[in-house]
């Protein structure tokens, strides 16, 4: 039997859906709603900045990253410490990548043999280590917790508590609102975009970037999240842009099907310009490393970055995330291949900075939501508290290991159990350091990071860490 005819019009396409399913069942049909709120932030009251720009990015790396394997002690007297309490996960002494710090205690240290290209960072200046930071609500020695004279934070050891910690800056309390969103609500009078989040993520939804006011923007690597087929080629891609572009054109006299249909529209304009200018960014001469997830996530940062004059931003806030750090079993061969996932895209990262000529305006920092045991598990290492981060970008005081690097022998004053060594840096002071070179004022930073005080004289004229070239 023959096919009949489609002879139904456009014009009769959109009255019957809009009759048929209604405009509130039909916008969401059509609108990812989730993923475009933040796009429509409301900056009414915007003052323009000018002048100079700066961007922080915020590298997760999620499940607890075993870091005294990737900031390693080289020298003899010390490797045959980290060997013995290492035991069977120990990186051999020749492996590893020696680095040399301006600043140096006698000991000597190295990169897990996967980080060349941050070696070489390292020594370049354009990277620099933080040793044994963890969450703290205060200052804390082993003997204070074993006695309970001093508060910890909530549900240590626990992935949700910690990584929600570190995105909070806040351990002593469970909060859905991050230090990187509180930063974005006292500074985004400093960009002229109405109509985009200044917090941009690559990896969702997340809690270090929602602020009381400012909602993350959340994109692809491939850029913004439209709504499916708008503005698309074929036959029922257009008829669906007619259809919604009919239906924001209209007035509405229901105040909430008219405040809906505002908030849509201005999410919908959002992501078009928001592609509109990313798209106009010149491609890039260094190469995409292959098969590499962490490097496209950056490679979009980058290309939002040299997107910012026509997207109307002077301060930005990214994030971006790799996985497979919770290595409770295979420790030497999937954080070898993690590591060599984030070394490879830090590379070519820096190289797209050079490239657009922001080297010195973006710094990019590591989180994780714990560091791991010392000791093995068997095949692998467990959750545990301090550990090594590290920072990279042209305002980065590199070549340093900032902190203080503990002993690993086993049972030291550090030692809870197991090779779980309490911080002897609180990461208060880490997130400070990053606040004030973005341009939070130090008046603000017990604001932004409600226990700084325990651990930093905000008036004291100096910085709380010195890893950054604070002007």
């Amino acid at each position: 039997m023959a096919k009949k005819k489609n002879t139904m019009s456009r014009r009769k396409f959109i009255g019957n859906s809009c009759a048929a399913l209604g405009y509130t069942t039909l916008f969401s049909s059509l609108i990812n709603l989730k993923a475009m709120a933040a796009a429509a932030t409301d900056n009414s009251a915007i003052i323009p900045y000018g002048g100079d720009y700066k961007a922080l990015v915020c590298l997760m790396l999620s499940g607890g990253n075993d870091s005294f394997n990737m900031l390693i002690p080289k020298g003899n007297n010390e490797y045959s410490e980290y060997a013995t309490t290492r035991s069977n996960l120990a990186i051999p002494q020749n492996d590893i990548l020696q680095i040399n710090p301006n600043t140096s205690d006698g000991r000597v240290f190295g990169l897990h043999p996967q980080l060349a290209d941050m070696q070489q960072l390292f020594e370049g200046g354009n990277l620099a280590f933080l040793s044994n930071v963890g969450t703290l609500v205060e200052p804390s020695t082993k003997s204070d917790i074993r006695n309970n004279l001093v508060k910890t934070p909530l549900g240590l050891f626990s992935h949700s508590d910690q990584s929600q910690q570190w995105q909070t800056g806040n351990p002593g309390e469970r909060s859905n609102i991050g230090w990187g969103g509180k930063i974005a609500d006292l500074v985004q009078s400093m960009n002229s975009s109405e109509n985009i989040s200044m917090n941009i993520s690559l990896r969702g939804t997340n809690i270090f970037q929602r602020g009381d006011q400012i909602t993350p923007y959340t994109i692809k690597n491939s850029g913004s999240v439209g709504i499916n087929g708008y503005g698309g080629n074929g036959f029922f891609n257009e008829l669906k842009t007619d259809a919604l572009n009919s239906m924001l054109e209209k007035d509405y006299q229901d105040i909430y099907k008219n405040t809906y249909k505002n908030t849509v529209k201005a999410s919908n304009d959002a992501n078009l310009a928001f592609q509109s200018a990313v798209d106009g960014v010149q491609d890039f001469i260094t190469p995409l490393p292959e098969d590499n997830n962490l490097a496209e996530q950056l490679r979009m940062v980058a290309k939002t970055i040299g997107a910012r004059d026509t997207l109307g931003f002077s301060r930005q806030i990214f994030f971006v995330e790799i996985g497979g750090f919770d290595n409770h079993d295979e420790l030497l061969l999937s954080h070898g291949d993690n590591l060599k996932e984030v070394n490879d895209a830090l590379s070519y990262f820096n190289s797209l900075m050079f490239e657009l000529n922001t080297n010195d305006c973006v710094t990019t920092f590591s989180v994780s939501d714990f560091s791991r045991t010392l000791t093995s598990n068997g095949n692998g290492t467990d959750h545990a508290w301090g550990g090594n981060a590290f920072m990279m970008g042209g305002a980065v005081n590199g070549k340093e290991i900032y902190g203080d690097y503990p002993t690993l022998a086993l049972d030291s004053d550090l030692d809870l159990r197991n090779g779980i060594l309490v911080p002897t840096t609180a990461a208060d002071l880490y997130m400070a350091e990053l606040a004030l070179w973005f341009g939070v004022s130090r008046s603000d930073l017990n604001m932004v990071l409600p226990n700084l005080s325990n651990f930093y004289d905000t008036n004291s004229g100096t910085a709380p860490l010195g890893f950054m070239n604070i002007t």
